[in-house]
């Protein structure tokens, strides 16, 4: 058996991504873990978990036993000694990012906005599994904060290379949600950098954004011209 976990960054495609992994017979994901530590979060708590989480993981007969732990939850601040224990204990590492920042804002906005329309049955849904429940909430279509995007979208490009910097050391593989996406036999690769048997994974969450970034913001033209001239002009002509 070995020690697995993922660590994304909100609305990366992480719940969809997990999902997948659990559906294989040899993985088990713990789930959000440190969800109500958050922010909190110093080593001797994070120690406190991890050492529950692998000591009953090891009564268990899978091959590869994970959790998924956001970044805003005492990863970046602890990383130092969060490292150190991944590599004493032989934990594998499994970063999932999205390569369109552009795309994960839009996602962030649209899903707070529905936290407080609610509007699939008066019901906040941040991930859904029927089309017509993500055509509902896809036709929301967020207006950006223009002042603020390029300092964002650095934000969370910096975070994205922080992060593979801070934990470089350590047994691990760098995921993008669209390679994922459009190349299916990508899992293929994960599964074995967790060294488990190639099987065909399955999920149950259906995509809420499908159309092109043009049809999905409210003030498109605005984020084009403020970001045309950038480097991130990228972002809005890639198709994913």
């Amino acid at each position: 058996m070995s020690e697995d976990r993922c660590s994304p960054n909100k609305r990366s495609g992480s719940k969809w991504f997990e999902a997948l992994l659990d559906s294989h017979d040899d993985i088990r994901s713990r789930g959000e873990i440190f969800r109500d530590v958050g922010r909190r979060c110093n080593m001797t708590v994070i120690r406190k978990v991890l050492d529950k989480l692998f000591g009953r993981s090891k009564k268990n007969c899978f091959y590869a036993v994970g959790f998924k732990w956001m970044l805003n939850q005492g990863v970046l601040d602890n990383h130092e000694e969060i490292v150190d224990y991944f590599n004493r204990r032989g934990v594998s590492l499994v970063l999932l990012f999205r390569r369109n920042h552009l795309r994960r804002l839009v996602s962030l906005k649209a899903n707070n906005h529905d936290g407080i329309a609610k509007d699939v049955n008066g019901t906040h849904r941040a991930h859904v599994f029927s089309k017509e429940e993500a055509e509902i909430l896809g036709k929301y279509k967020p207006k950006l904060y223009i002042k603020g995007l390029i300092p964002t979208l650095e934000h969370m490009e910096r975070l994205a290379t922080d992060t593979l910097n801070n934990f470089r050391s350590t047994r691990h593989m760098l995921v993008y949600y669209e390679d994922l996406v459009r190349n299916q036999t990508k899992m293929n690769e994960v599964l074995e950098f967790l060294k488990v048997p190639q099987r065909k994974l399955i999920s149950g969450h259906v995509k809420i954004h499908t159309r092109p970034l043009a049809q999905q913001v409210g003030n498109w033209r605005d984020v084009v011209k403020a970001i045309m001239r950038t480097k991130y002009r990228g972002l809005i002509t890639v198709n994913d």
